[in-house]
């Protein structure tokens, strides 16, 4: 998919000058304290943040955005990351797509659509560039896991309906995307649950498997690493979408996401995983100062034998509740989340086995119009029985303190 819009963007920017161009950026860096002597998730440990304990200072996020629009509506869009903590490094892209909007007609409708390889439309945290959240340092439990497993690479169609033009408060939009190369989502949330934090898995990723018992028995096939956006089965998965907003007040959204895999598949190491789930989320501005958001989603996920006998089988969900507050140059934001899986399976030597809380309390203060200095404290107990596979508590409370400086351009 990646090369397919590489050579639709050569084909149709011949004549680039015409085109307006503009980029964006963010560069996140911070001071990082974990106050738990564990190993992050990425490491593949089983540590709920994504900085290690002896992370003490990182470049958490450079983010640069590109855009290309021409006159006929359409564009380009590429957005890329850097991140370097001294383990967890990496640098590549994370999105790259064509898209199209045309004119609403008299009545308010429009049409939008995309192709490549984009977020599915599901978190209303992050919402800045590069898929930052500016609420917050760390996205909660259920964005973690999209920027983590999650991305349609394929097509998405957009139906809006704009109030305005009717004089009407409501506006409503509808979204289909059919995608491929999510076969393994659902393989990190059963093995190392959920997590928290604002890495974004980068295209050319891999991402490192918790070591557990059944990896030397009945899942020894199973590669060391996982790739998310490998396509094994050849099917094409669903993504539906609706959103209501009212005036400048009220956004509700939900939707189904069916990855509609081949459970039965394993090739190189790699097992398809036959995810579902719905989510839901609420946005509402309580006045000019004070801002609630609310997500919440629920799901199941499985792999199976080529024999139909289920290995794996999880039940997951998640959710929150966040307030932010702001007052001129100060924002404050309280997020509270609970989060659980729910093994099914009878698959000796791999309990997923999870549930978790968590309280954050961030405060962002701005410099000026592009740079913030913004602190953060995060803490979360979980009980998950797989840590005993590494000799570790079952039961962890772990506390992150982060203070940051942000420069958005």
């Amino acid at each position: 998919m990646i090369k397919f819009i590489v050579i639709s963007f050569l084909l149709i920017s011949s004549d680039i000058y015409s085109a307006e161009q503009s980029f964006k950026g963010l560069v996140d860096t911070r001071v990082v304290s974990v106050e738990y002597d564990t190993q992050s998730y990425l490491s593949g440990n089983y540590g709920k943040f994504n900085f290690d304990s002896d992370t003490p200072f990182t470049l958490a996020q450079l983010g640069l955005q590109y855009t290309m629009k021409w006159e006929n509506n359409l564009s380009f869009h590429a957005v890329g990351n850097i991140y370097i903590d001294g383990r967890n490094n990496g640098i590549g892209l994370t999105e790259a797509f064509l898209s199209y909007r045309n004119l609403p007609n008299q009545n308010g409708w429009r049409i939008k659509s995309k192709i490549g390889v984009f977020y599915p439309k599901i978190s209303f945290e992050n919402i800045a560039t590069a898929w930052s959240t500016p609420y917050t340092l760390t996205s909660s439990s259920l964005n973690n896991w999209v920027g983590e497993e999650l991305r349609h690479s394929g097509f998405q169609l957009t139906l809006d309906k704009l109030g305005k033009f009717n004089k009407s408060q409501h506006n409503f939009s509808f979204d289909i995307s059919l995608f491929q190369n999510n076969d393994t989502a659902g393989a990190m949330l059963s093995w190392h649950g959920w997590t928290l934090g604002n890495r974004q898995t980068l295209l050319n990723e891999k991402l490192v498997v918790q070591p557990f018992a059944a990896r030397s028995t009945t899942l020894a096939t199973q590669a060391s690493y996982s790739d998310p956006f490998i396509e094994l089965d050849n099917r094409w998965g669903t993504h539906l979408t609706t959103n209501w907003q009212y005036d400048n007040y009220l956004t509700i959204s939900g939707g189904i996401y069916n990855n509609n895999a081949d459970a039965s598949i394993v090739k190189s190491g790699q097992y398809t995983w036959d995810t579902n789930f719905k989510h839901v989320g609420i946005k509402y501005n309580i006045n000019q100062k004070i801002q609630l958001i609310s997500q919440y989603m629920t799901g199941n996920t499985f792999m199976q034998s080529p024999y139909g006998d289920k290995v794996v089988e999880n039940d997951f969900n998640s959710g929150f509740i966040m307030l932010r507050f702001q007052q001129n140059k100060h924002q404050y934001a309280i997020r509270v989340e609970e989060f659980e899986v729910k093994d099914f399976d009878s698959t000796v030597g791999d309990n997923n086995n999870e549930y978790g809380k968590g309280i954050t309390l961030s405060y962002r203060y701005k410099l000026n119009k592009r740079s913030f200095i913004h602190s953060e404290f995060n803490w979360l107990n979980s009980s998950r029985p797989a840590r005993w596979y590494l000799k570790q508590d079952v039961n962890l409370t772990e506390q992150q303190f982060q203070l940051a400086f942000r420069h958005y351009f």
